[in-house]
């Protein structure tokens, strides 16, 4: 449950678990407030939200266990009726349904991200970015996956409504989680 001693969370804040915990929790309503700034696109059950930019940070800033830890209590959270996923949306229906890949995605994403950042992959922007953008293709391969089962679409429909439309903005997320945890750590000391 402490932070993995390379990540970030570990170099700014005491290792306790104490700190572990509200780490946790804090990333988890992180993600959720993100997930209330979102674009609802007409054609597709997926939103444009800023989740993932939480996903990717909480592996980052956590590490691999406790960034999915916190990913996993924010699917939990959502799912027992807290206003969480996109637009307020919340319950076991919309935990379970067409779009819960991502969210499984959100978990696994966070533990790659933050295995990555254990190995001191998000202190140079050369690596980084490659670091995140891998978490973000984790989300899509989950996400994209369920949304084919669920919805019954083949995989051209899959991508067309669960990839195409989100690509720029998630290039973007990427560039800047990629490009702003490199500059903190030159700003706390990196000791790589």
């Amino acid at each position: 449950m402490l932070a993995h001693p390379a990540v970030l969370g570990a170099r700014v804040l005491p290792r306790s678990r104490i700190v572990a915990v509200a780490s946790i929790i804090g990333f988890a309503f992180l993600t959720g407030v993100l997930a209330q700034w979102e674009i609802p696109l007409g054609f597709t059950p997926v939103p444009i939200t800023g989740q993932t930019l939480g996903v990717v940070l909480a592996g980052a800033a956590l590490g691999s266990r406790n960034g999915a830890a916190s990913m996993g209590l924010y699917w939990i959270l959502g799912a027992a009726g807290l206003p969480f996923y996109a637009g307020g949306d919340r319950g076991w229906e919309a935990a379970t349904g067409s779009t819960a890949g991502y969210l499984v995605g959100f978990v696994v994403a966070a533990w790659l991200v933050g295995k990555l950042a254990e190995t001191r992959q998000d202190r140079k922007v050369l690596t980084a970015i490659p670091a995140i953008l891998a978490g973000s293709v984790v989300i899509y391969l989950f996400g994209v996956s369920w949304l084919m089962i669920s919805l019954d679409v083949d995989l051209a429909t899959g991508l067309e409504w669960g990839f195409a439309p989100f690509v720029v903005g998630d290039l973007i997320k990427v560039a800047a989680a990629g490009t702003l945890l490199p500059m903190i750590w030159r700003l706390v000391g990196d000791k790589s």
